[in-house]
């Protein structure tokens, strides 16, 4: 089996959650990936010894742990992750990064699917979607004002947007390397919003997006998404767009 997957997990303040979503992962992942990266926020939990443990006692691939000194923000270690993904393509020729968020929200079961989809269709970047499927959302328990949130700013961005997508907000995203080659990472904001940032880009490059259907997972975890804040955010994307900035 080819080693041609760049899987990275941004964890912030999981210890509870990371051991069961790293022993999810299936086999046949960890057998195609080339090397496993845990990226430690500045957690003030026992995080990072989680992650090192797992490093430690994994044999199926190579795991690398990496920690900040304080919490940087998620979009710090998105763009750090993507620029070992540009790093690993150079010099092992992976071709596809994962993103497999640390708190669990996210199947990890659902790789294999990303992958394929991204292998049939050559789309640029697969996503995650909890709102694909009628009444999936509710049913893993999202909060109920983010589940009409999200419809309402994915209904606008599919306005605005070439490619239609029914979860823009999904952090469960699967990329082909080549595109990621095309990103100037500095560009992109440094917060949750550099997901949909990436996802504007690769409209604005004319690429193709996918979806496939995902579980929701919610257990009451506490989020570190501030819904105001966010929201402005998603509207000066919208306008950037609108400007030619990602074209």
């Amino acid at each position: 089996m080819n080693r041609d997957l760049f899987l990275f997990i941004p964890a912030y303040n999981v210890e509870r959650e990371l051991p069961d979503l790293l022993k999810s992962i299936p086999s046949s992942v960890l057998l195609q990936t080339a090397e496993v990266l845990i990226i430690d926020d500045g957690s003030c939990d026992k995080t990072l010894s989680v992650a090192r443990k797992f490093a430690e006692e994994e044999i199926r691939t190579s795991v690398r742990v990496e920690s900040f000194s304080k919490n940087s923000g998620y979009g710090a270690v998105v763009k750090a992750s993507l620029l070992r993904a540009k790093e690993l393509s150079r010099a092992l020729n992976v071709k596809f990064a994962v993103c497999l968020h640390g708190d669990g929200q996210y199947p990890a079961t659902s790789i294999p699917k990303m992958l394929e989809a991204l292998k049939e269709t050559g789309a640029a970047i697969c996503q995650g979607s909890r709102h694909a499927l009628e009444g999936g959302a509710r049913k893993g328990r999202m909060p109920l004002y983010k589940i009409c949130g999200g419809k309402f700013l994915t209904f606008v961005e599919n306005r605005v947007f070439t490619n239609r997508l029914s979860d823009r907000h999904s952090g469960f995203l699967a990329y082909r390397t080549s595109f990621l080659k095309k990103i100037d990472l500095q560009k992109f904001s440094g917060s949750f919003d550099i997901d949909l940032e990436i996802l504007a880009f690769a409209d604005g490059q004319k690429e193709k997006l996918v979806e496939i259907p995902i579980e929701t997972r919610y257990a009451g975890e506490t989020s570190n998404l501030h819904v105001i804040p966010y929201g402005l955010r998603v509207l000066r994307i919208l306008y950037r767009h609108r400007k030619g900035f990602y074209g």
